[in-house]
């Protein structure tokens, strides 16, 4: 792409994304959160947006994770909602049932993808019960509650033999299905794919 079309190019949409970390421990302040720091700090290098955070930190508890959920959705608006933590088969790890409560579609293909990624390290995988739900003009994602596992599966392995794509790239389509504003991503970090018929041209 030319200079002259670079600058012709009108500024990126904004954004609006919401960050949830559940934990009960952290929350509660027994030790620091690491899921907040981390989505934001992939997120950031992943996009051109200009982007407005939301965040929440919040315990293990089905209805206040729903809430949580509804609230960023329906009154701050966001276009985008990932979570982290809560995914497993304990007792405790009710985020799930939670998002699910929530939704208005299921997007099974996105945990369906985050499970084999994960498989590629460690067979335990097939523990996690991370789902993706659409409510409203909004995409719901549940991630791992590891740093590395978060980068990992929005990002994949692109090294790897073969590669394994990560589900971020299918994120700005689907926002764009569901009414959204343009997410536009740095090729750097992530390539999003598109249609040619819904690609505007990339900015470098």
């Amino acid at each position: 792409m030319s200079e002259a079309t670079a600058t012709a190019l009108p500024p990126p949409e904004p954004l609006r994304i919401g960050l949830v970390s559940i934990s009960d421990r952290a929350s509660s302040g027994v030790y620091e959160d690491k899921g907040l720091p981390a989505l934001q700090d992939w997120m950031a290098r992943a996009l051109h947006n200009p982007v407005t955070w939301v965040t929440r930190l919040i315990p293990d508890e089905q209805e206040g994770i729903s809430a949580t959920l509804r609230e960023l959705v329906d009154v701050e608006r966001c276009d985008l909602v990932l979570t982290t933590g809560g995914t497993g088969p304990s007792p405790r790890d009710v985020t799930p049932e939670a998002t699910l409560a929530v939704a208005d579609k299921v997007m099974p293909g996105f945990g369906e993808q985050m499970r084999q990624i994960s498989l590629r390290f460690v067979p335990t995988a097939i523990l996690s019960r991370q789902v993706a739900v659409i409510r409203g003009r909004a995409l719901i994602l549940n991630l791992p509650g590891q740093p590395r596992s978060i980068a990992e599966t929005l990002e994949g392995l692109p090294d790897a033999q073969p590669p394994c794509p990560g589900i971020f790239a299918a994120v700005p389509y689907c926002i764009d299905l569901i009414g959204g504003p343009y997410i536009e991503t740095r090729e750097s970090v992530v390539s999003a794919f598109r249609p040619k018929t819904a690609r505007r041209p990339q900015r470098t």
